[in-house]
């Protein structure tokens, strides 16, 4: 739970920037598609980029001219990326905070309140990485 909590700002920022790629793409292939060929709006698009995205791929709106279907290829690829992002951020934290319990439960490993260095010597006042007093850190 502390991982996640850790991670919030990330996702939050992974959240906001594939937002952004969604409208982006929906956007671009309706002005690529158009009416003609069954994006009617932005709307409908956006929806089209967020089933791309996301691997779903109903079918029900596919592109017709080949610019449309580089920029479905290229929707699709960057789909396979993004699903790994919030696992490695997650995945990230738990490992950090796992690391940081392992670390407080050996008596020869202090943690660094200031930066997270891990490895000091039990009777250090110093961190290795910093400098900052290991008792007094705010």
């Amino acid at each position: 739970m502390r991982a996640l909590l850790q991670a919030r700002r990330k996702i939050f920022v992974f959240l906001y920037s594939l937002m952004t790629l969604i409208v982006i793409f929906g956007s671009l292939m309706y002005l690529v598609e158009g009416t003609e060929h069954g994006f009617t709006s932005i709307p409908q698009s956006i929806y089209w980029a967020i089933v791309t995205i996301t691997t779903v791929g109903y079918g029900d709106i596919v592109p017709q001219t080949v610019a449309g279907q580089m920029i479905a290829a290229t929707a699709m690829i960057l789909g396979y990326a993004i699903i790994a992002v919030p696992f490695g951020i997650v995945g990230a934290e738990i490992i950090s905070e796992n690391q940081k319990l392992q670390a407080t439960k050996r008596r020869d490993q202090r943690i660094c309140n200031n930066c997270n260095h891990m490895g000091h010597d039990e009777d250090a006042s110093f961190c290795k990485n910093c400098g900052v007093d290991l008792d007094n850190v705010t």
